[in-house]
């Protein structure tokens, strides 16, 4: 079904057509929406302030993963990027699973090929494949157990020493996990597009003008930009550092997006977002902020995009997903 029958459709069975051109109270539309079609919005970190504000539930990607295994939606809307929404597709497919804009996608994701990375794989039957959840769904079904940036020390620990691993797709999330954990995996070559280009340089000048800023920084980002970080962690833990440390001033090395709910749990602290080596002021992600609070209304209006996947993938994929869950929620970072 296309927008316009969609809409002819919803207008025959009596529900408001709305202009998303006038001046239209979206938060009101979309609280009605919701109630209305028993949906739930579940929104990243990096979404505009907007969205994180109608949001249900705002996280990263272990706590939005938990949440669509948990839900009990009819419709789960799902504000991120491509893989996300197709996660919450895995997890519940009988459920109906809507990105606002399906270009929302990932340069991580990309960066891992699916016919590229299944002939890596055979060149190393013998490895263990621990995928980052930022990848495909086809990269999912051909792994034995996801992570997450959340947990991703727990999953390598609780793989035995003597088990060669091969992680994908992220190279500087991998280095650090082998820092981190002492391990030697084999690292896919992919990396974000956000966290890869953060600069050094203006990163240091900014220490220099702040000497009492506490550098907070993503495991995405490249070696030389963690090693300047006072605390490395996903976006949930360094929201958590931010608000229980005694620090009055932050540079923070990841999307922005973060930095609302930083100033909201924390109205009294300074958070200053770490520079990218171009001209901007800021490191935003493309992909994330192709989402808008009128796409948000019209994919809850007329039920569209919605995420269909194939069956087997489906299934493929689910595997690794359920295994992450187990593992995390016996290591105590789930209920």
């Amino acid at each position: 079904m296309n927008i316009a029958d969609a809409k002819a459709n919803l207008v025959s069975k009596g529900f408001l057509d709305v202009d998303t051109d006038s001046h239209v109270d979206l938060f009101r539309e979309i609280e009605q929406l919701k109630q209305q079609k028993n949906a739930i919005i579940l929104a990243h970190y990096y979404q505009e302030p907007d969205i994180q504000d109608i949001a249900d539930y705002i996280g990263d990607s272990l706590g939005l993963a938990k949440q669509a295994a948990q839900t009990d939606a009819s419709i789960i809307l799902f504000a991120g990027v491509h893989f996300m929404a197709e996660t919450a597709k895995i997890l519940n497919p009988t459920k109906k699973v809507l990105l606002p804009d399906l270009k929302a996608g990932c340069s991580l994701a990309d960066s891992a090929p699916t016919e590229l990375f299944q002939q890596f794989k055979a060149q190393h039957p013998d490895h263990l494949v621990i995928s980052y959840i930022n990848c495909t769904a086809e990269i999912k079904a051909l792994s034995d157990i996801i992570c997450t940036s959340g947990n991703a020390g727990k999953i390598i620990d609780s793989v035995p020493e003597n088990t060669p691993i091969l992680f994908v797709p992220d190279k500087n999330l991998g280095a650090y996990l082998n820092k981190k954990t002492g391990r030697n995996m084999l690292l896919w070559n992919g990396a974000c597009q956000v966290h890869e280009i953060f600069s050094v340089e203006k990163i240091t000048r900014l220490k220099i003008r702040h000497p009492e800023a506490k550098v907070l920084a993503h495991p995405e980002c490249e070696e030389s930009v963690l090693a300047l970080a006072d605390f490395i962690g996903s976006t949930t833990q360094l929201l958590k550092y931010s608000h229980s440390d005694s620090a009055h001033a932050y540079i923070v090395a990841t999307e922005t997006g973060i930095l609302y709910q930083m100033q909201k749990e924390n109205p009294n602290k300074i958070f200053i977002p770490a520079p990218p080596n171009n001209n901007c002021a800021c490191n935003d992600c493309p992909y994330m902020k192709l989402n808008t609070l009128e796409k948000v209304y019209n994919a809850l209006l007329y039920e569209l995009p919605e995420i269909h996947m194939d069956e087997n993938l489906r299934l493929a994929a689910r595997q690794p997903l359920d295994r992450m869950m187990e593992i995390s929620k016996a290591a105590g970072l789930i209920g």
